[in-house]
């Protein structure tokens, strides 16, 4: 849930960061994508450490 959620809200920053820079269609998907994943994998890496430690 929490990687999911991360992978959304990942996507979305990158998103809008293309968007401000100026960028077409294809540009705001990649970096919605690489973003995405980026933030999904901390994620991945905070849910191990709160389900470690529980």
């Amino acid at each position: 849930m929490i990687v999911g959620l991360g992978f959304l809200i990942g996507a979305l920053i990158g998103a809008l960061i293309a968007r401000k820079k100026g960028g077409n269609r294809l540009d705001i998907l990649q970096h919605a994508a690489v973003i995405g994943v980026m933030v999904a994998i901390l994620a991945l890496f905070v849910n191990i450490l709160i389900l470690r430690f529980i």
